[in-house]
């Protein structure tokens, strides 16, 4: 699947193979089977295996992508994640508690030589950090540009920075984040355009809560966020649904199309008296390709 059409990633702990099996019909674009946080110490190694033998059972994705979070870089348990999924191939990594585009060039290093011990093309695993769960990491959300050629995406989350500002809570007295946390999404949609990469907002949850969640999506893609990650399966339809184009905005794409190859090596033309240029055409190309993305999602959850 093409990274760029990504609207929902679902987070799977990866020692469960009943969530994992059951994830697969979820409808979610990536599936991410999570080694952090969801996980008990004595469970990794076990946790671990599972993941790498569902990759390797799943070899061609083409509706769903397989992403696995692995530990922290300063933790003791990185190298031995990588040692034991790179093999599977992952089409990406979590890489969490990142301070810095350094730290992604420094797991770049390790893939690469990991890549080529699998016999793996080089570069065949993204990157994607979580990028706002310390204070450090804050001051560094402008260093993601040009860091590594894997970097596919940015996100945030309020949990962990919360907890590492000793917060007694992450929400305002209406239930809203408060500007700690509204100010952390917000660097972290600022930094992910500014390295040209996919802003993935961070979770909504309360899984039960599904009036908030549509709110919350439709908020995330009105300030530009691409995608957002669900802790449950219930929470993927409303987040593709909101991630998807609607009727009007296809008309309107399509209708920019046909106006652009109706006057052929034009680089600017009029449309319904706006005048247009090359970014509009890509933006409309874009989102045909996302309702296009979306059309194959339905008919593939018809159709198993």
């Amino acid at each position: 699947m093409n990274a760029s059409l990504l609207r929902s990633i679902l987070f799977v702990p990866a020692d469960s193979e009943r969530k994992i099996e059951k994830s697969a019909t979820s409808g979610a674009d990536a599936v991410v089977l999570d080694l952090e946080d969801s996980i008990s110490p004595e469970r990794v190694a076990y946790a671990r295996g599972l993941a790498a033998g569902y990759l390797q059972a799943n070899p061609h994705r083409t509706t769903q992508q397989l992403w696995i979070r692995v530990n922290a870089l300063d933790s003791a348990l990185i190298l031995d994640d990588l040692a034991a999924v790179v093999r599977a191939a992952p089409d990406a990594l979590m890489l969490p508690k990142c301070a810095s585009g350094d730290d992604v060039r420094v797991l770049d290093h390790y893939l690469t030589a990991l890549e080529r011990r699998e016999g793996l093309p080089s570069g065949r695993i993204a990157i994607v950090p979580v990028a706002t769960e310390t204070a450090r990491a804050m001051f560094g959300l402008g260093s993601y540009v040009d860091c590594s050629s894997r970097l596919l995406g940015l996100t945030w989350g309020a949990e962990d920075l919360s907890a590492t500002l000793g917060a007694s809570a992450n929400k305002d007295a209406d239930g809203g984040l408060s500007l700690p946390y509204r100010l952390a999404r917000s660097l972290c949609l600022f930094g992910a355009k500014a390295a040209g990469v996919r802003a993935i907002d961070g979770i909504s949850p309360d899984f039960r809560d599904m009036d908030a969640l549509k709110s919350d999506v439709a908020q995330a893609r009105r300030d530009g966020f691409n995608a957002k990650f669900a802790i449950h399966p219930v929470q993927v339809s409303a987040i593709n649904e909101g991630f998807s184009p609607e009727p009007a905005e296809i008309r309107r794409a399509q209708a920019i199309v046909d106006a652009f190859e109706q006057q052929q090596g034009r680089g600017a033309v009029q449309l319904d008296g706006v005048m247009l240029d090359k970014p509009h055409l890509r933006q409309a190309l874009h989102l045909l390709a996302m309702a296009k993305r979306a059309d194959a999602g339905r008919a593939h959850l018809e159709n198993p």
